[in-house]
């Protein structure tokens, strides 16, 4: 069965599961610890205008890569059929591919961001913040879930 937001045992917390070695249930506190990034963001919001944020955290790609995905690493184009959806606690949701995010591909410096506007992100959980968008739709607040998964269903 497919977790949902409301699965999760508390706020603040993402599930990252799918094709990977190594599931984990990951908090702020988690993400904190890991080599972190800083990047300021603009967009421009249907709804509420033109916005600048300023976050830190990990690259999802390092968190991504921490969880062990099933692809074959000495292959290198085995990542390419890799697809990265993320769910926040709002339903709001975003799929990126692996191609997009990895440093020998798109390099996308999407980050799962633990401050935002030098606000501690503990009691909302992290937000997938995707560099370079222009209007900021794939920016997910309160990430509750990522699933890593091969897109070889999709073929069959």
């Amino acid at each position: 069965m497919q977790p949902t937001s409301i699965d999760l045992p508390m706020a603040g917390q993402t599930a990252l599961w799918g094709d990977v070695r190594l599931p984990a249930l990951l908090s702020v506190a988690t993400l904190g610890s890991m080599p972190q990034r800083e990047t300021t963001v603009s967009f421009e919001c249907r709804t509420s205008g033109p916005r600048r944020h300023y976050f830190t955290g990990p690259l999802l790609i390092d968190v991504l890569r921490a969880a062990e995905p099933l692809f074959e690493p000495a292959e290198r184009k085995d990542r390419l059929r890799y697809l990265i959806a993320v769910l926040g606690r709002d339903g709001h949701r975003a799929v990126l591919s692996w191609g997009e995010i990895d440093p020998e591909f798109g390099n996308t410096a999407a980050l799962l961001a633990v401050t935002m506007d030098c606000r501690d992100l503990t009691e909302q959980g992290p937000h997938l913040v995707m560099p370079g968008d222009h209007c900021g739709s794939r920016h997910i607040s309160r990430v509750t879930d990522i699933r890593v998964c091969a897109a070889d269903r999709l073929w069959v």
